[in-house]
C-alpha cells in the first residue's frame, strides 16, 4: 500500500494495483464516490499519460480507480509486474497540484414538463417539492468524474444526500439526447439517443458530443459544472441558434 502525497484529502490513505485481465491493470483509490478521490484519480491518470509508458495504449479514470490498458510482454510491451512496478514508482513521487484543475462550465437546463418527465416522481421520493429538487441540483457546482457508457456521456456529482434516489425500476429503451437525469446522488447527461434507467428531471439544448468538434465531448473529466435553470422558450431559442 502506498501513500499519495497530493492533494491533501481522504484519498491520501492508500492505493492498490490489481490485474484486470491480461491487458489491463487497475489502480484503485477506494470504494466510495467522493470528490477528493475523484480528483486524485484524474490527477493520477494525467501523470500516467504524461509518462508515456512503453506498451500503454490507454489510461482511463473512473470514480474510484484508474484503468491502464497495455500490450503485454509477448508483443514487446511490459509484463504486468514490470508495468505495475513502474506505476508504483511514479505515483509514489506524488501528484502535482496543478494537475487537478478543470474548466468551469455552465449547462443550461429546462427542468420538468416534457423535458423532465420524472421531476415530480423524484421530488415525491425525496420528500421535496419540484422547486426544491431544482434548487438542490442547480445551486452548487458539480464535478465531472468520468465519461463512460457512450461517447461524451458524462457522470457528475456528488449531490445533496436528499437526491440519493435509485434508478427507475424499468429503464427506458430510448432517452433523447440532452436529457439530464439523476440517481444515487449523481447526474448523467445523455449525449445521444440511448437506453437508460436514470430519472430524467430536465434537458439541455447544448450538443454534448459532436465528432466534428475538438474536443468532441463538451464535458471532460475534472470540469466543474453549474446547471442553470432556463425556461422552455429559452430552451427552444438556444436549440434553434445551433441549427
Amino acid at each position: 500500500m502506498n501513500a499519495i502525497s497530493e492533494p491533501p484529502s481522504p484519498a491520501e490513505t492508500s492505493w492498490r494495483i490489481l490485474p484486470q485481465g491480461d491487458r489491463c491493470l487497475i489502480v484503485s483509490f477506494g470504494d466510495q464516490i467522493d470528490a477528493a478521490v475523484g480528483r486524485t484519480c484524474l490527477a493520477s491518470a494525467g501523470k500516467l499519460r504524461d509518462a508515456r509508458l512503453p506498451g500503454v495504449t490507454d489510461v482511463v479514470p473512473s470514480f474510484v480507480a484508474v484503468a491502464v490498458h497495455y500490450r503485454p510482454g509477448a508483443s514487446g510491451g511490459p509484463t504486468y509486474a514490470q508495468l505495475s512496478e513502474r506505476i508504483r514508482q511514479l505515483l509514489s513521487e506524488g501528484i502535482a497540484a496543478d494537475a487537478l484543475g478543470g474548466r468551469e462550465i455552465d449547462i443550461p437546463v429546462c427542468y420538468g414538463g416534457e423535458h423532465g418527465p420524472d421531476l415530480a416522481e423524484v421530488a415525491e421520493a425525496a420528500g421535496l417539492t419540484p422547486d426544491d429538487v431544482i434548487r438542490l441540483h442547480s445551486q452548487p457546482r458539480s464535478m465531472v468524474f468520468m465519461l463512460g457508457f457512450a461517447p461524451g456521456h458524462a457522470y457528475l456529482g456528488v449531490h445533496d444526500e436528499r437526491l440519493n434516489i435509485p434508478r427507475r425500476p424499468s429503464p427506458r429503451t430510448a432517452v433523447p439526447p440532452g436529457a439530464v437525469a439523476v440517481a444515487n446522488r449523481q447526474t448523467v447527461i445523455y449525449p445521444s439517443r440511448l437506453p437508460g434507467g436514470w430519472n430524467i428531471i430536465g434537458a439541455t439544448p447544448l450538443t454534448m458530443f459532436d465528432p466534428a468538434r475538438e474536443p468532441a465531448a463538451l464535458l471532460q473529466p475534472g470540469d466543474s459544472v453549474r446547471f442553470v435553470p432556463i425556461s422552455a422558450a429559452e430552451f427552444e431559442r438556444i436549440r434553434g441558434a445551433r441549427t
